[in-house]
């Protein structure tokens, strides 16, 4: 599930689905990122500039943001080079435009970051969820 948090010039989008819970955005800038406030995420906590340095870093793609002055612009699929990281004790992160099919042949399009299970714990398969950090796996 997706949740949209805006301010003046900037959206913030979080899809749970898609967060395996590094840390990296609470650790990187908790005025604006705090799991125990509601919202979670406080647009007002920091200059968008800061707020998107942090937005970029999600390795999951679980965070994703749009200026104001793109929301009307439609996206294309392809184009972007489409890259690979096998994460070390983590997920597949892939970077790009995919299409994902899953084992029952629903296609699901993906833009952005994706993270895809690698130790074969998640319960979201074929996505990760977190599940390699209660395993030995890779590290």
């Amino acid at each position: 599930m997706t949740k949209g948090y805006s301010k003046d010039d900037v959206t913030v989008y979080w899809d749970s689905d898609k967060c395996i819970h590094s840390g990296n955005c609470v650790n990187s800038l908790k005025d604006v990122f705090n799991p125990q406030n509601r919202p979670w995420i406080n647009m007002q906590g920091a200059p968008s500039e800061e707020i998107i340095r942090v937005v970029k870093n999600c390795p999951s793609g679980a965070l994703s943001y749009k200026m104001s002055n793109e929301m009307n612009e439609e996206k294309k699929i392809g184009g972007e080079e489409l890259t690979i990281k096998v994460n070390k004790g983590g997920p597949y992160l892939i970077r790009g435009n995919v299409k994902i099919i899953d084992k029952d042949g629903t296609e699901t399009i993906k833009e952005g970051t994706v993270a895809l299970c690698r130790c074969g714990e998640s319960q979201n398969k074929p996505y990760c969820d977190g599940s390699h950090k209660n395993k030995e796996f890779d590290k």
